[in-house]
């Protein structure tokens, strides 16, 4: 089917399936553009961070061209909440996963609506220099408060604090973990409420979290032309 698809002289993407059995992600590049690497997801938290976590896994062996697919989105559907289907959503991003909408396009909430229509988060998912955002550290209660993180274009960096327990917290991504000297400042921008939160966060940056929601911002230190975010 590969050899079929690239003699048309078209560009296709093609898409492979067999739910991560045989660990695609090691052979599948030489196939096609994306491969699923778990089992079908469901319209629950314990799905969704599941197969992130599992798709996590694999986060080194995708690239431009061929993509680590945790299975489509189920933002829309009704069995997660608005802050899950943030977090969904932002992480999915994040792990440069493929977006496919999941839900009933004809009865969409505007809630939905806002959540998959975020420009700057899908900004995030579709950024030039394609590597898969991946979980740094976590601390809490079995690891529920998390750091996601991963390098952009521009020598930007997208960072997620992911609140997976039961309270709201606060959520710190120290600079080391993202590989900047801690005495880099650094400008942050919170995809969520579009605005930048400061210019000179240093060392670490920190922000309460709802419970099961997810903040996603872009980090720019200043040595970088601000005027490029």
């Amino acid at each position: 089917m590969r050899d079929a698809l690239n003699t048309t002289g078209r560009t296709i993407f093609y898409s492979l399936c067999e739910w991560g059995v045989d660990d695609p992600a090691l052979w599948a590049g030489k196939v096609g553009n994306s491969w699923r690497t778990t089992d079908d997801i469901n319209d629950s938290w314990a799905s969704m961070t599941t197969i992130a976590d599992l798709n996590d896994k694999w986060a080194s062996y995708a690239g431009p061209g061929g993509w680590n697919d945790p299975d489509m989105l189920e933002v829309g559907n009704g069995g997660m909440t608005y802050q899950e289907y943030r977090a969904h959503f932002s992480i999915w991003a994040l792990m440069k996963a493929p977006l496919l909408i999941g839900c009933d396009v004809r009865n969409m909430t505007a809630e939905t609506i806002e959540i998959i229509t975020n420009k700057e988060i899908i900004a995030v998912n579709q950024d030039p220099l394609g590597i898969q955002g991946r979980k740094v550290y976590s601390t809490g209660t079995d690891g529920c408060l998390q750091v996601w993180a991963g390098p952009l274009s521009g020598h930007h960096i997208v960072v997620a604090l992911w609140n997976r327990c039961s309270k709201a917290a606060t959520i710190t991504a120290r600079w080391d973990a993202l590989g900047l000297e801690s005495s880099t400042s650094v400008y942050v921008r919170d995809l969520w409420q579009h605005k930048d939160i400061t210019g000179d966060a240093v060392a670490s940056f920190g922000a309460r979290v709802d419970a099961h929601d997810c903040q996603i911002f872009i980090f720019t230190p200043r040595s970088v032309d601000h005027s490029e975010i």
